[in-house]
C-alpha cells in the first residue's frame, strides 16, 4: 500500500526531530529514560514511569505485533476516496510490553491481517523530508527483550 497521496504530510515538530532524522536513515529509534530504562512514544519531556527528565534516543529493533488494527473502508478525507480500504494498525513492539505505534501493514492483503501477527519495520520515503515507517509481516517469536 503507498502512502495514501492527497493526505497531508506529517510537520515534525522539534519533540520529534530524532525520530524523524532516524526514519530517514532508515532506523526507528524511541526515546528511552535514562534512569529506569523505560522507552516512551510518542515523545515527551517527563518519563511516565518514574518522573525522570533524563532521557536519550535509542534505536530499537523495528520487530512486532500486530496489536490492533482496522480496515479504513469510508475516506476520512476526500483526497483518499479512491484509495480505500486500507489498513491502520497498532504496533507493539518487542523491546517492552506496552510500546506501540500506529502505521500501516503492506504487502498483506488486509483481509489476511491479524491481531498478534508479527511485523517488522519498513521505510517508505515520501518526499525528500519524510520518510515513513511502515510494517511487513515477518515470521520470529514475540519475545519482549
Amino acid at each position: 500500500m503507498p502512502y495514501l497521496s492527497g493526505l497531508p504530510l506529517p510537520e515534525p515538530h522539534v519533540d520529534y526531530e530524532e525520530f524523524w532524522r532516524g526514519c530517514k536513515n532508515n532506523r526507528l529509534v524511541i526515546q528511552r529514560c535514562d534512569d529506569c530504562g523505560w522507552y516512551r512514544h510518542h515523545p515527551r519531556p517527563l518519563c511516565p514511569k518514574c518522573r525522570s527528565w533524563n532521557a536519550r534516543w535509542t534505536e530499537v529493533s523495528g520487530k512486532g505485533t500486530v496489536w490492533s488494527y482496522t480496515i479504513i473502508t469510508h475516506p476520512i478525507n476526500p483526497a483518499v476516496k479512491d484509495q480505500t480500504p486500507y489498513n491502520l494498525v497498532e504496533i507493539e513492539l518487542v523491546e517492552q510490553e506496552g510500546l506501540r505505534m500506529i502505521s500501516n501493514l503492506i504487502d498483506c492483503k488486509n483481509e489476511e491481517i491479524y491481531t498478534g501477527m508479527p511485523v517488522k519495520v519498513v521505510f517508505e520515503e515520501i518526499s525528500p523530508e519524510i520518510t515513513l515507517p511502515r510494517f511487513k509481516k515477518t515470521s520470529f517469536q514475540k519475545n519482549f527483550l
